[in-house]
C-alpha cells in the first residue's frame, strides 16, 4: 500500500488514492473492495478501536480502506496505528453540537474516495444519510450500544428512516439486537461480536513484577483493575465505595484505574475522603493495557449500561476473572466459570464478590484460566473482520441505497 495519508477539510481539494480496477472473481470474497469507515472521532474508545482493528484487517486482506473522523485529529495512538498501516485518514473539522456543514463535507469525501461500501458508526450515520441518498452505495451501520443509548430521539428517527431505505444494521450482541426490536421494530439479520487481537493480551514476561514495582503495589497484594473512561456511564464511584469497605481493607487490596475523564477529580476526592487513596492508583490513559492486566488479579467493571465492552474481552484474553454488572451484552461475554455478574449500582454485591476473590486468589486464577479459554475461542478480531468482509461482499455489486 502507498504511504499513509491524512486529510483535514480546509476547503481545498482532497487528494486520495484513485480506485484500482476490481478483479473479476467467481466469489464475492475474492473481490477487492473500497471501504470507507465513518465515525465521529478517533479518540480512544471502544467503537474507535473496533474501527481501527477492522480497517487494519481489511487492508491486510487486500482491500482499500479509508477512515473518516468528523472531528479534527486528537493525535491518539489509534490514529498513529492507522497511519502506520497506510490507512488514509480524513478529518472534517466538525464543531460541537449540530454542524450541518458535515453533510457537504461527507459528500465531497465520498465523491473523491468512491467507495464500494460505506460503514458508519455511532451518530455519523445521521450526518451521512443525505449524502448517501444521492448515490447508490452498500451501506452498513454498526450499533455500538443499546439502541436507546446510541442516539437521541431525532437521531433515532433518522436511523429508523435509514434502515428502511436499505442501510444494513449490525448488532454487536444479542442484547443490542433485542434493543433494535424495541426501538426500530426491526430484527437485524447480522449480529457480529466485537473483536480484539487476542494474542496481544497474553501476559508479557516479567510485566507483573515490573508494573507492581513501578506503581508501588506490593507483590502479594490482591489487586483489582478497571479500564475505561471516568464518566457517569462507568459508575466508578460505586466501585470505589465497594473497595473502601472494611472487609476489603482487611485484605490490603489495591485498585488500578486506567483511563481518564471528567469525573477524575471527583473520584480522587472520594477515594481520599474514604481513606483509600493510598491504595488506589489513578493511571490516566495508558497504551500498555496488556501489562497492566498482567499486574492485576481481577478485572472489575461497574457500568450502569454497556454495549459489548472490549475491556472485558481484553481482561478475559489476559486470563483475568471478571466481576461486572449485568448490563448490555456483558452477560453474553462473562459466562459461567469466567466470572460473576452483579446488578448495577449494587455496591454491596460488588463488595462481596471482590472480597471473595481477594481472599481466594487460587479461585481467581481458576476463573481467569476459564476466561482465557473463552476469549481465544470467541473474541479474536480476525473473526470479526471476516464476518464484516463477507457482509460487505454480499451487496457490493448491488448497492443498498437508492436515490431519493
Amino acid at each position: 500500500m502507498s504511504a499513509p495519508a491524512s486529510f483535514r477539510w480546509r476547503g481545498d481539494p482532497l487528494s486520495v488514492p484513485s480506485p484500482a480496477p476490481l478483479r473479476p472473481a467467481a466469489a464475492h470474497a475474492a473481490r477487492s473492495l473500497r471501504v470507507l469507515q465513518l465515525i465521529p472521532t478517533l479518540t480512544v474508545g471502544g467503537a474507535e478501536r473496533v474501527v481501527a482493528l477492522l480497517a487494519r484487517h481489511l487492508c491486510r486482506s487486500g482491500h482499500t480502506v479509508g477512515v473518516v473522523s468528523m472531528y479534527d485529529s486528537f493525535q491518539t495512538w489509534i490514529e498513529a496505528e492507522l497511519r502506520a498501516d497506510g490507512v488514509p485518514l480524513f478529518f472534517l473539522g466538525k464543531r460541537p453540537g449540530l454542524d450541518l456543514r458535515m453533510v457537504a463535507r461527507i459528500r465531497r469525501t465520498l465523491a473523491r474516495f468512491r467507495p464500494d461500501v460505506v460503514h458508519t458508526h455511532m451518530y455519523a450515520l445521521q450526518y451521512a444519510l443525505p449524502a448517501l441518498a444521492s448515490r447508490r452505495y452498500r451501506v452498513v451501520h454498526t450499533l455500538h450500544n443499546l439502541a436507546e443509548r446510541e442516539a437521541h430521539r431525532p437521531g433515532r428517527l433518522l436511523q429508523h428512516v435509514a434502515f428502511r431505505m436499505g442501510v444494513v444494521p449490525v448488532a454487536i450482541g444479542a442484547a443490542v439486537a433485542e434493543s433494535m426490536r424495541r426501538v426500530y421494530r426491526l430484527s437485524p439479520r447480522n449480529t457480529i461480536l466485537n473483536g480484539i487481537p487476542v494474542s496481544e493480551y497474553a501476559p508479557p514476561a516479567g510485566a507483573r513484577d515490573q508494573l507492581r514495582a513501578s506503581l508501588d503495589v506490593p507483590a502479594d497484594a490482591p489487586t483489582f483493575i478497571s479500564v475505561g473512561r471516568l464518566e457517569p456511564q462507568k459508575n466508578t464511584g460505586v466501585l470505589i465505595r465497594a473497595f473502601a469497605s472494611v472487609p476489603l481493607r482487611s485484605t490490603a487490596a489495591h485498585l488500578l484505574l486506567a483511563g481518564d475523564g471528567p469525573l477524575r477529580g471527583e473520584l480522587e476526592r472520594q477515594a481520599r475522603d474514604l481513606g483509600v487513596l493510598h491504595r488506589v492508583r489513578f493511571l490516566g490513559v495508558r497504551t500498555d493495557v496488556p501489562s497492566l492486566l498482567a499486574a492485576a488479579d481481577v478485572f472489575v467493571l461497574a457500568s450502569r449500561y454497556e454495549g459489548n465492552p472490549l475491556t472485558i474481552m481484553e481482561a478475559m484474553a489476559a486470563g483475568k476473572p471478571v466481576i461486572a454488572t449485568a448490563v448490555g451484552c456483558v452477560p453474553e461475554l462473562v459466562v459461567e466459570g469466567a466470572g460473576v455478574l452483579v446488578a448495577p449500582d449494587d455496591h454491596g454485591a460488588l463488595e462481596r464478590e471482590m472480597v471473595e476473590l481477594a481472599r481466594d486468589l487460587a479461585l481467581a486464577r481458576a476463573r481467569g484460566a476459564a476466561a482465557a479459554h473463552i476469549a481465544h475461542a470467541r473474541f479474536d478480531a480476525a473473526v470479526m473482520a471476516r464476518a464484516y468482509e463477507q457482509l460487505y461482499a454480499e451487496g457490493a455489486d448491488d448497492a443498498a441505497i437508492a436515490s431519493l
